[in-house]
């Protein structure tokens, strides 16, 4: 009786060791406002499937909607998606309005002077367009003297007047850009002709290349294939801190893995969460 009594023992002891690393595991730290508050709030655009956008029924949902909601759920808090437009992420930031603004950001210099990142993502740039313009998009320079239409403030927005800046260095006609506060929008003047092709993130581009059922293809180059972060206020280690341990807990459990494949963005996942405060910072994967 004793034998099993300790056998016994020794098997509940076992349990319970397990079972407190796996509770650890899951523990996070929390920022001051989310054990404040009992809120992570977020700001998002909900404008930019497949990352983040409205359904059919009105409900918020995408890549980022569902990561989120993780989060939210480990921190022990309610998701709170704040809607805000792009351009007014980074100063809204700087200027102490929110704390998170989940987009798919990358790093630059200039927005490092301002923000943080925490990189939980990887794609480059890609242009979409009608099928019957695919071929004059073609030679060294396809994008020279085409009509560009990028979102406000993102990284092709930037990157078009740079293509643009070569294009004309080499004699060749200047990229007309055309800017907008919507991904719909652009994606609604390529296919009334208001502008030849969009410049977008490759994953969303790939997710348009399917929902517009052929209306819409994405050409085979790349630019700037870069690590993909949420941004925070610069120096706000709190914030940091939680949104790392998180979503390294969520690369641990494989949510992370399910949400971007069901999305079909599993090309796209990278090896683990990091903290960024300078371009130095920034991993090739």
């Amino acid at each position: 009786m004793r034998t099993y009594l300790r056998m016994a023992s020794l098997a509940v002891a076992a349990f319970a060791t397990a079972w407190s690393g796996f509770s650890k595991a899951a523990e996070i730290p929390k920022s001051a406002e989310v054990q404040q508050s009992g809120t992570l709030a977020v700001a998002n655009t909900l404008d930019y499937a497949p990352f983040e956008y409205l359904d059919a029924d009105g409900k918020q949902t995408g890549i980022i909607i569902e990561l989120a909601g993780e989060v939210a759920k480990l921190a022990g808090a309610k998701l709170d998606v704040q809607r805000t437009p792009f351009p007014s992420m980074i100063p809204g930031l700087a200027a102490g309005r929110f704390k998170i603004a989940w987009e798919t950001f990358s790093a630059t210099p200039e927005r490092l002077k301002q923000v943080d990142f925490v990189m939980f993502l990887k794609a480059g740039l890609a242009v979409s367009t009608s099928p019957d313009k695919k071929a004059s998009f073609s030679g060294e320079t396809p994008l020279c003297g085409k009509r560009i239409g990028v979102s406000a403030g993102s990284a092709s927005d930037f990157l078009v007047d740079k293509l643009s800046k070569e294009c004309t260095d080499k004699g060749q006609a200047a990229i007309e850009k055309s800017v907008f506060n919507s991904s719909t929008d652009i994606v609604q003047a390529v296919l009334s002709d208001r502008v030849d092709a969009r410049m977008d993130d490759a994953t969303a581009s790939s997710y348009f290349e399917v929902t517009s059922k052929g209306q819409l293809i994405v050409l085979p180059t790349l630019y700037d294939v870069a690590p993909l972060g949420l941004a925070i206020a610069k120096d706000d280690k709190g914030t940091a801190d939680m949104m790392v341990a998180a979503l390294a807990e969520l690369f641990k459990n494989g949510s992370y893995k399910a949400v971007l494949e069901k999305y079909g963005m599993g090309a796209y996942a990278i090896k683990e969460p990091y903290f960024v405060n300078s371009m130095d910072a920034l991993r090739a994967d």
